[in-house]
């Protein structure tokens, strides 16, 4: 709890910074708060506690969500500054992006339905104005708009089936909730099928599964590329964390009301995502559809509803942040430098700057799961456990999947290595280039000994 009131009193400095003129320093205090909030994350580890009558839990799962989410949105903070089109605006970015944390750290240890609608809409405001923040650009004008209009409609969607399913049991708590459904799992209402299934539909919406995936593309590409690199990493996380926590310790008592439906949606999700992926000639698209695919594949955790799924979970997404989020800030380099995002604006990368193109390269490598990047064993890791509940054939559609993955993420390796009539060197400053070099490493270090971080909750 000591976390959420560190963060709070963190976006109240940011809040204020520009009034009482100490906004030079905000950059240098979020970082300082953001280490702070992860010390006393890290203080409740092995510390579990319900909190506000029952309303809050904080336990193993939720710390480690947490301190893997404080830890991108610090690397996201290193790396964004520059990047600002507007300085005098910089003091809301900060607050708003430490409002949209505190978000998902509601979300990331609710214990009752309320508090999940509370953290789902902490950060969903925050989002809405963020993805609009480019103010002279018409598409993040666009983007911010396409996310308001959809993300009110699941959130339409996530309180009809909350008030449906407490019409039926009584209750916001989720032990209540699945205490009363494993007792009468086998005479289950109509109102409690018609509220899990809605449920499961507005969180669809918030990971970008298919077929409620279409207003990623559009608003990843329209948005500022520093908060689509927030949104894919950070809020992806956030929204897994919350979807796993609610059908494994709610709804698990009856999966045939949800497993089939889910099943077909995690296969839609790998296909639709990385099928969609190869036709892309804009870099910051075809991470958004990437993006759809590895939500396909957390899905997976998910279903697979046994001792290693939450632990499979935490590594997929760990592996997949750093990863993504070296991605965004190569991308940021380049498309700042050069005035595209276009994958032909990454030809002939290796030849210009060596560091960047080895980077990219082990970015590249670890979105599609190829060793000893960290991506090949978060996969094997959720594999693995969705066998083990005996989704073999979903299996072979992530395989196939990551098979068509492997093509588009190569095109980018090929693109570093092509000759360019016109070369423009891209150049690094010392923070990003320790910033990349940290998350590469990181990378590499989970495929080559991914037992640092594998069942740990």
């Amino acid at each position: 709890m000591t976390t959420l009131i560190v963060l709070s009193a963190l976006g109240l400095v940011c809040l204020f910074s520009e009034i009482l003129g100490f906004r030079k320093l905000l950059h240098p205090i979020v970082l300082i708060g953001l280490l702070a909030s992860f010390v006393t994350n890290l203080m409740d580890w092995n510390n579990g506690a319900h909190l506000f009558n029952e309303m809050v839990v904080i336990d193993n799962y939720s710390v480690a969500f947490m301190g893997l989410m404080i830890g991108i949105t610090f690397i996201w903070c290193l790396m964004s500054p520059d990047f600002f089109t507007e300085p005098s605006s910089e003091t809301d970015h900060f607050a708003l992006i430490v409002f949209a944390l505190i978000g998902t750290m509601v979300m990331v240890t609710f214990a009752n339905m309320i508090m999940l609608f509370l953290g789902i809409e902490i950060l969903s405001i925050a989002l809405y104005i963020l993805a609009g923040s480019h103010k002279t650009k018409l598409s993040s004008n666009e983007a911010a708009l396409k996310y308001f209009l959809m993300g009110s409609f699941a959130t339409g969607f996530l309180l009809f089936g909350i008030a449906l399913i407490y019409g039926a049991t009584g209750s916001f708590n989720l032990a209540a909730i699945s205490s009363m459904i494993s007792e009468h799992h086998e005479q289950n209402s109509v109102m409690i099928v018609a509220g899990i299934l809605m449920m499961m539909i507005a969180l669809a919406f918030k990971v970008s599964a298919a077929p409620f995936h279409f207003w990623a593309p559009d608003v990843y590409q329209g948005a500022p590329t520093v908060i689509t690199a927030f949104m894919s990493t950070v809020v992806k996380t956030a929204a897994f964390a919350a979807f796993y926590r609610l059908f494994i310790h709610t709804f698990s008592a009856s999966p045939a009301i949800w497993a089939p439906t889910l099943m077909i949606i995690s296969g839609l999700t790998i296909l639709v995502g990385n099928i969609t992926a190869v036709y892309q000639t804009n870099f910051k698209r075809m991470l958004a559809y990437s993006s759809i695919s590895h939500a396909g594949y957390m899905v997976l955790a998910i279903l697979a509803m046994n001792q290693s799924a939450s632990s499979s979970l935490m590594f997929y997404a760990t592996a997949y942040s750093i990863s993504s989020i070296t991605a965004f800030a190569i991308l940021l380099l380049v498309s700042h430098q050069t005035g595209s995002d276009e994958i032909r604006s990454f030809n002939g990368l290796a030849k210009q700057n060596p560091f960047l193109s080895a980077v990219t390269l082990v970015a590249m490598l670890s979105l599609a799961g190829i060793p000893p990047t960290a991506g090949f064993f978060a996969k094997y890791y959720i594999f693995s456990a969705a066998i083990q509940n005996g989704y073999l054939g979903l299996v072979l559609i992530a395989i196939l999947g990551s098979l068509i993955g492997v093509f588009y993420y190569f095109r980018i390796i090929i693109a570093l290595f092509k000759s360019e009539s016109e070369e423009k060197e891209i150049k690094v400053n010392t923070l990003f280039r320790v910033l990349l070099l940290v998350t590469s490493l990181a990378a590499l270090a989970l495929g080559i000994a991914p037992g640092m971080l594998a069942g740990l909750i």
